[in-house]
């Protein structure tokens, strides 16, 4: 971890006005190139977007996923203390040596798929505080979760996929999708690890809670993060916006993580333009925050697990989008008429 704390409220504030682009050019490359390959244009669907989209912020007429890292956050949640989670907090530190130890889901998919995984725990012994009861984090915990992030992310890597681990973040998840696009608490708030209907209704009835502690004070991305997120999730929010900065596209895992990072689009609404949604998360808040966000999740495969495992999936598809943009003949190369 770096000792130097960079992530001020207005420090966050100005990478996000300042956060590059794609290239353009580099972009409009690529389609010709999918115009031009041995097939009816857009008969490949979205396997044809998703390789223009690499090519376009990787800056790269061949685009590339051959160095994939995976970076798998864990944090401890307070609020985990009352009962939101069916399971209890010490599972955050037991699953972390699962993943070590090689044991876990995303350890097969990564070993599957060629991604380098890296597992990230911040401060698992210090919970974060309650947050329907004030911040979760205080400012300086906040920014040097920031700077985890930040500090985690490869500068070799060609593709980033971000996953979390936390009991009780899916509560965290609820709260910054609604303090980030208003609406009913309920609307965002899913089962989690699997709770009953009464405790669904309990732990809405605590995020609504914060909602109201926290009410006129969610003024900045920074905030939003600190009173409401976590360790893992403010360290999310860095890596993305250190992989934006290194023009590296990143692969956002489901509900949790993609909320994470969504709170970087209420500082610009562009923030996340260098992100894919992995998949669809069974979490009911998770189809309406990618909708808002204009994110067509890559699968749809009913998992709900977090530990990056829906974007180490996710990966295999980009690897078949970018195997048959580079590896395709065009129609003047295998001497193919064209449709008039």
């Amino acid at each position: 971890m770096a000792d130097q704390i960079i992530f001020t409220a207005e420090d966050l504030t100005r990478m996000l006005i300042d956060l590059p682009t794609c290239n353009q050019t580099i972009g409009d490359q690529a389609r010709a190139r999918q115009n031009s390959l041995t097939k009816p244009q857009g008969s490949l669907g979205h396997l044809e977007e998703l390789a223009i989209w690499l090519a376009s912020w990787q800056g790269r007429d061949a685009p590339s996923v051959a160095d994939a890292y995976c970076l798998v956050f864990a944090g401890n949640h307070g609020i985990a203390a009352k009962g939101v989670s069916a399971y209890p907090a010490e599972v955050t530190a037991q699953m972390v040596m699962n993943f070590e130890q090689g044991g876990a889901a995303i350890n097969q998919l990564c070993r599957v798929s060629g991604a380098v995984l890296k597992v990230v725990a911040l401060e698992l012994d210090r919970p974060t505080d309650d947050l329907s009861q004030g911040p979760a984090m205080t400012a300086e915990d906040c920014a040097r979760a920031l700077q985890v992030g930040r500090d985690a992310v490869p500068e070799t890597a060609d593709i980033l996929l971000l996953g979390e681990m936390g009991i009780g973040n899916s509560t965290s998840a609820a709260a910054l999708s609604a303090a980030c696009f208003g609406g009913a608490v309920k609307d965002w708030t899913g089962p989690g690890t699997g709770l009953d209907q009464s405790g669904l209704d309990y732990k809405i009835n605590l995020i609504e809670q914060a909602m109201s502690c926290h009410d006129n004070m969610l003024t900045s991305p920074f905030e939003i993060l600190r009173r409401l997120g976590g360790r893992e999730l403010a360290a999310i929010a860095g890596a993305v916006i250190c992989a934006r900065e290194r023009g590296i596209p990143v692969i956002l895992d489901g509900y949790i993580c993609t909320a994470a990072a969504a709170v970087l689009t209420t500082g610009a609404t562009a923030a996340l333009d260098h992100c894919q949604v992995a998949h669809l998360s069974r979490e009911p808040g998770h189809r309406v925050l990618s909708e808002i966000l204009g994110k067509r999740p890559i699968l749809d495969l009913d998992m709900r697990l977090g530990e990056a495992s829906g974007a180490a999936v996710a990966l295999m598809v980009l690897q078949a989008a970018v195997a048959v943009h580079n590896g395709m003949a065009t129609f003047a190369e295998a001497g193919v008429s064209e449709h008039d």
